[in-house]
């Protein structure tokens, strides 16, 4: 294992039916195709010494024989590898055949039967073999050798612990990998000869995706390709790797060129969400009190290393946002979903049919007042009860405040415009501030100005303010005390700021293509994110960007994704982020950088979201103290900022 990965690989090669030298050439030379690729855990098809369609030759000694010599020299050729890999063959004991997989390294095999044996439809496999039940043990003999025969047996490999069942045993209400997940196993390797029907290969995505899922694992799928018999039945070759409810990677089907996936499993993530989602344990109690797993208590060979390598996986820079188009708007139309469901149901309870909103022509106000409108739209009610309040400052722009104004009046709200210049200038004449110096204190008497004037408006039109802030913002304590961080609704708290542009431009797209909201979200969609706290430069652009203040969003979102949904070191984040972003678009010590922003501000600004107000969660990543985050608003951040020179 390196870094909490572990390299996995699903093989397929081409298979000759009964042609065990054959077979075993092409598993040999697979093998040390893994080998240079740094894989240390393989698995190979059902049946793939023999092929899986030998029918009744299966009752023949000279196929019998020629497997039982084939594992044998797979066996002495394992000490040469590191890989550690799973192979299917029969396996014959006590008058008796066994559907077995081969669980070969350094020297060492252990057998796992099948548990299930499917006879129905296509499949009349009772004809060959015979199952071994959960828990069951036998010594067989094969080429004048013991070896040890069973189920439920959990293997110490590479760090990692792994669990094996075979085809059939993954489609059966409780398959055995379940319990094996619950004891231990991390990875599930799973021989199959599954062969191919009109449909059939989604669902079982489905079920692998739902495996891994449920048992909190990766999971291991290679499915018996070229070479088997097409008498009655046709195999595609598939070779399929999971990760908890996601297809990390699949070869291309009915191509004996691309035969295998390879892919880096995150262990550690499992590993922390096992521990994070507390019924797991509780069910592994319960279902798994009167079992027991033999499991392997040492490794036969150094398992872990740190050594840096290039990961084999997909780490996606953009964590919030789905890739393709259709999944955004999904993803999209299923927040705006949540976030008018959340609020109607707060405006519905307290008996609430006005709301004011401070409205800066930026995208937070801007999808705050979208979701209000459409939230009056389905409650019935008219918009003029939404007042939008632009309130222009020092450093408000001409395209900021014309781009508020046009959205409100196209949106059919109430309006109401309030310079805070004058109310700021007379607070700094009270507090003795030069208005000249541009500090934290400049800023936020604007902040607090604007959010006294929106909650007094509140009370005087019996309405509620709501707040337009988004968990980015609330990550890094992006917001001013008391000031923009308050409200008595936050409708945005649990939506990313990378995903946030996209929500404006859903609605964007639902617009009439030459309407002035269109127009408008567009345009806010361009502009600079920015508090506009400070003047505007000399040709009345936005002077103050947040993100050269604070640091890239992307990848604050990035670091804020994996510390809060896996709980991952600095190191670690460091890491994927060195992956997922190029050196082109930021250096390694760029990331370093805001990486120790992140983790400074994040520490330091607890306090603000120790006393947020309530708003819905819209994914798996959300900040509120009543729910997903609790943490003391004086933790030190130093076990963070000093891990990877940070």
């Amino acid at each position: 294992m390196h870094s909490g990965f572990l390299r996995v690989a699903a093989a397929a090669p081409t298979v000759r039916v009964a042609d065990v030298d054959f077979n075993l050439s092409q598993i040999k030379a697979k093998l040390t195709e893994l080998e240079a690729n740094g894989v240390e855990v393989a698995v190979f098809p059902e049946m793939c010494l023999t092929a899986y369609t030998c029918a009744d030759l299966f009752h023949n000694s000279t196929l019998l024989d020629a497997a039982a010599k084939a594992l044998i020299e797979l066996r002495d050729l394992s000490r040469t590898l590191s890989l550690h890999f799973a192979v299917g063959l029969p396996v014959r004991h006590a008058g008796a055949l066994y559907n077995c997989a081969a669980f070969i390294r350094n020297g060492r095999v252990d057998l796992v039967a099948k548990t299930y044996i499917p006879n129905y439809n296509e499949f009349y496999e009772r004809r060959w073999w015979r199952p071994l039940q959960e828990g069951e043990s036998l010594r067989v003999d094969i080429a004048g050798e013991k070896f040890e025969m069973s189920t439920g047996r959990i293997f110490s490999s590479n760090g990692a612990k792994i669990g094996i069942e075979i085809c059939e045993d993954l489609w059966v209400p409780i398959p055995p990998s379940s319990r094996l997940a619950m004891q231990g196993a991390q990875v599930i390797l799973n021989l199959s000869a599954s062969d191919d029907l009109i449909g059939k290969y989604a669902y079982l995505q489905s079920l692998l995706r739902q495996q891994s899922a449920r048992c909190l694992c990766a999971y291991a799928y290679a499915g018996a390709g070229w070479g088997e018999s097409s008498t009655d039945l046709t195999f595609d070759g598939k070779a399929i790797i999971a990760e908890n409810g996601t297809i990390l990677k699949a070869n291309r089907r009915w191509d004996p060129a691309d035969n295998t996936s390879i892919v880096d499993i995150d262990i550690e993530a499992l590993d922390r969400d096992r521990i994070h989602t507390t019924t797991f344990a509780d069910c592994a109690q319960a279902e798994c009190h009167d079992r027991s797993c033999v499991c392997e208590a040492e490794e036969t060979t150094p398992c872990t290393t740190t050594a840096p390598r290039t990961l084999m996986r997909y780490v996606d820079p953009h964590p919030f946002v789905p890739s393709s188009d259709t999944e955004r708007r999904e993803r999209c139309e299923e927040i705006i979903n949540i976030q008018v469901a959340a609020l109607a149901k707060r405006l519905d309870a307290i008996h609430c049919s006005t709301l004011t909103v401070g409205i800066s022509g930026g995208l937070d106000s801007t999808l705050a007042l979208l979701v209000a409108a459409r939230t009056f739209d389905r409650l019935g009610l008219d918009r003029k009860g939404i007042i939008g309040v632009t309130m222009p400052g020092f450093g408000t722009t001409d395209r900021t405040h014309t781009n508020a104004v046009e959205l409100m009046e196209g949106l059919g709200v109430s309006m109401r415009e309030i310079s805070i210049a004058a109310a700021v200038t007379q607070h700094f004449k009270d507090i003795d501030h030069d208005p000249a110096i541009h500090d934290v204190t400049y800023e936020n008497s604007q902040a607090r100005q604007r959010t006294l004037l929106l909650m007094d408006i509140a009370n005087q039109t019996g309405g509620i303010v709501l707040g337009t802030g988004d968990l980015s913002e609330l990550a890094l304590g992006w917001a001013t005390y008391n000031g923009d961080h308050m409200s008595m609704y936050g409708v945005n708290a649990g939506v990313p700021k990378t995903l946030v542009k996209y929500l404006v431009g859903y609605f964007a797209d639902e617009a009439p293509a030459d309407s002035t909201v269109r127009r408008c979200l567009l345009d806010i969609i361009d502009t600079p994110i920015s508090p506009e706290l400070i003047p505007a430069d000399s040709n009345g652009n936005i002077k103050q960007k947040t993100e050269d203040l604070v640091g890239p969003y992307e990848l604050h979102d990035f670091f804020l994704y994996y510390t809060l949904r896996f709980g991952f070191t600095p190191e670690r984040i460091y890491l994927l982020a060195r992956h997922a972003f190029t050196a082109e678009e930021y250096p390694d010590e760029t990331i370093r950088h805001w990486l120790s922003t992140f983790f400074r501000r994040f520490f330091s600004q607890q306090f603000k979201r120790s006393c947020l107000p309530d708003g819905p969660k819209v994914g798996s990543v959300c900040l509120s103290p009543r729910g997903d985050w609790r943490m003391p608003s004086d933790a030190s951040s130093a076990l963070w900022r000093t891990s990877a020179a940070l």
